[in-house]
């Protein structure tokens, strides 16, 4: 099996992404929408940060409230999405081997990576696009 191939050649090319100076609800839409977990945030082309689906459910309270449902709402309107995001990335390169990736994902215990060239955004790369990759190039029997 290949595990030298770039992860340019599994990882996904459209990428949802956000401008940090975009808004939270818009994320929280994409989430639903696309059925996304992680949303990288851009300035430009560069990455700059990741929000993720747990990140947000961090922020909701109306789960933990009665009759508080527009807390969530209240609260998404105060912080902004650089207040939100993780700002310090691990990321791949377009050109480093699936062997590399895979095992920054059971090193790190990450489950995405953004994949980046130059710092601009490229693709994302999960252990899903991993897995996948091992059983279709598994000559196992």
């Amino acid at each position: 099996m290949k595990t030298q191939v770039p992860i340019k050649n599994i990882m996904t090319t459209h990428v949802f992404s956000i401008q940090e100076n975009g808004d939270l609800n818009e994320v929280i839409n994409m989430f639903k929408k696309h059925k996304v977990r992680h949303v990288p945030v851009l300035r430009g082309m560069q990455l700059v940060g990741m929000i993720s689906r747990t990140d947000i459910n961090r922020l909701s309270f109306g789960a933990l409230f009665e009759n508080q449902s527009n807390a969530d709402e209240t609260v998404l309107e105060m912080l902004s999405i650089p207040e939100v995001m993780t700002s310090k990335l691990k990321v791949a390169h377009a050109e480093q081997s699936i062997q590399e990736v895979g095992q920054i994902f059971t090193t790190e215990k990450f489950h995405i990576l953004p994949v980046v060239e130059d710092g601009n955004l490229v693709g994302i790369v999960s252990t899903t696009d991993i897995i996948l990759y091992f059983l279709q190039n598994c000559h196992c029997e």
